[in-house]
Protein backbone atom coordinates (compact mmCIF):
# COMPACT_ATOMS: atom_id res chain seq x y z
CA UNK A 1 0.00 0.00 0.00
CA UNK A 2 1.17 3.69 -0.95
CA UNK A 3 2.80 5.13 2.44
CA UNK A 4 1.05 8.17 2.17
CA UNK A 5 -2.99 6.30 1.88
CA UNK A 6 -1.43 4.48 4.60
CA UNK A 7 -0.52 7.21 6.83
CA UNK A 8 -4.17 8.45 6.29
CA UNK A 9 -5.94 5.73 6.79
CA UNK A 10 -3.86 5.32 10.39
CA UNK A 11 -4.04 8.69 10.94
CA UNK A 12 -7.77 8.57 11.11
CA UNK A 13 -7.72 5.05 13.02
CA UNK A 14 -5.88 7.09 15.99
CA UNK A 15 -8.04 10.28 16.07
CA UNK A 16 -10.87 8.03 16.18
CA UNK A 17 -9.23 5.92 19.12
CA UNK A 18 -8.22 9.03 21.00
CA UNK A 19 -11.44 11.13 20.51
CA UNK A 20 -13.98 8.48 21.06
CA UNK A 21 -12.52 6.32 23.71
CA UNK A 22 -9.30 8.20 24.93
CA UNK A 23 -7.16 5.65 23.98
CA UNK A 24 -3.75 6.87 22.38
CA UNK A 25 -0.71 8.29 23.25
CA UNK A 26 -0.91 12.12 22.62
CA UNK A 27 3.18 12.67 21.83
CA UNK A 28 2.58 9.81 19.47
CA UNK A 29 -0.73 11.21 18.05
CA UNK A 30 0.02 14.26 17.38
CA UNK A 31 3.76 13.49 15.92
CA UNK A 32 1.97 12.75 13.23
CA UNK A 33 1.85 16.45 12.19
CA UNK A 34 4.36 19.12 10.96
CA UNK A 35 5.40 21.68 13.59
CA UNK A 36 4.52 23.63 10.28
CA UNK A 37 0.86 22.23 9.83
CA UNK A 38 -1.78 24.50 8.96
CA UNK A 39 -5.59 23.14 8.31
CA UNK A 40 -8.15 24.52 7.13
CA UNK A 41 -11.64 23.41 9.13
CA UNK A 42 -15.06 22.51 7.87
CA UNK A 43 -16.00 26.06 9.45
CA UNK A 44 -13.57 28.09 7.64
CA UNK A 45 -11.56 28.46 10.01
CA UNK A 46 -7.72 28.07 9.89
CA UNK A 47 -6.20 25.90 12.59
CA UNK A 48 -1.85 25.88 12.82
CA UNK A 49 0.08 23.39 14.96
CA UNK A 50 -0.42 25.07 18.13
CA UNK A 51 -4.15 24.89 18.00
CA UNK A 52 -4.11 21.11 16.67
CA UNK A 53 -2.52 20.18 19.87
CA UNK A 54 -4.67 21.89 22.25
CA UNK A 55 -8.01 20.72 20.22
CA UNK A 56 -6.96 17.53 20.67
CA UNK A 57 -5.79 17.84 24.43
CA UNK A 58 -8.91 19.05 25.44
CA UNK A 59 -10.95 17.02 23.13
CA UNK A 60 -9.82 13.47 24.98
CA UNK A 61 -12.81 11.21 24.92
CA UNK A 62 -15.02 13.80 24.32
CA UNK A 63 -17.28 11.84 21.49
CA UNK A 64 -18.09 8.55 22.79
CA UNK A 65 -19.24 6.20 19.93
CA UNK A 66 -17.26 8.30 17.14
CA UNK A 67 -16.67 6.38 14.05
CA UNK A 68 -14.91 7.57 11.19
CA UNK A 69 -14.71 5.85 7.72
CA UNK A 70 -12.33 7.12 5.10
CA UNK A 71 -12.61 5.61 1.64
CA UNK A 72 -12.83 7.26 -1.96
CA UNK A 73 -8.62 7.68 -1.34
CA UNK A 74 -6.24 8.47 -4.28
CA UNK A 75 -2.67 10.49 -4.65
CA UNK A 76 -3.52 13.13 -6.65
CA UNK A 77 0.25 13.99 -7.10
CA UNK A 78 3.44 12.50 -5.77
CA UNK A 79 7.14 13.47 -5.54
CA UNK A 80 10.47 12.87 -3.89
CA UNK A 81 9.69 13.59 -0.44
CA UNK A 82 6.07 14.44 -0.60
CA UNK A 83 2.17 13.92 -1.62
CA UNK A 84 -1.17 15.38 -2.00
CA UNK A 85 -3.63 12.96 -0.94
CA UNK A 86 -7.45 13.28 -1.37
CA UNK A 87 -10.18 11.28 0.40
CA UNK A 88 -13.86 11.52 1.55
CA UNK A 89 -14.68 11.02 5.59
CA UNK A 90 -17.43 10.16 7.10
CA UNK A 91 -17.95 10.68 10.85
CA UNK A 92 -21.04 9.38 12.89
CA UNK A 93 -21.58 9.45 16.27
CA UNK A 94 -24.47 8.15 18.51
CA UNK A 95 -27.86 10.41 18.27
CA UNK A 96 -25.77 13.16 16.02
CA UNK A 97 -26.46 13.67 12.08
CA UNK A 98 -23.63 12.20 10.14
CA UNK A 99 -20.79 14.31 8.74
CA UNK A 100 -19.67 13.70 5.08
CA UNK A 101 -16.65 16.04 3.55
CA UNK A 102 -13.86 15.98 1.25
CA UNK A 103 -10.37 16.36 2.65
CA UNK A 104 -7.09 17.45 0.94
CA UNK A 105 -4.25 16.50 2.72
CA UNK A 106 -0.69 17.63 2.16
CA UNK A 107 2.32 15.35 3.35
CA UNK A 108 5.75 15.64 3.30
CA UNK A 109 8.39 12.96 4.34
CA UNK A 110 10.76 13.69 7.41
CA UNK A 111 13.15 10.70 8.22
CA UNK A 112 11.11 8.56 5.84
CA UNK A 113 7.76 9.02 7.70
CA UNK A 114 4.91 10.88 6.73
CA UNK A 115 3.74 14.24 8.51
CA UNK A 116 0.72 16.28 7.78
CA UNK A 117 1.89 19.56 6.68
CA UNK A 118 -1.80 21.20 5.85
CA UNK A 119 -5.32 19.82 5.29
CA UNK A 120 -8.37 20.98 3.87
CA UNK A 121 -11.53 20.29 4.97
CA UNK A 122 -15.08 20.46 2.58
CA UNK A 123 -18.46 19.44 3.96
CA UNK A 124 -20.84 17.28 2.06
CA UNK A 125 -24.43 18.41 1.96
Amino acid sequence: MNIYINEVLQAHVAIENWLSKGEGNPEQLLGRFSRHYSMIALSGARLDYEALSQFFLQQRASRPGLTIVVDNISVLQEWEGGAVVLYQEQQTQPDQAMTLRWSTAVLHLQEDKPLWLHLHETRQP
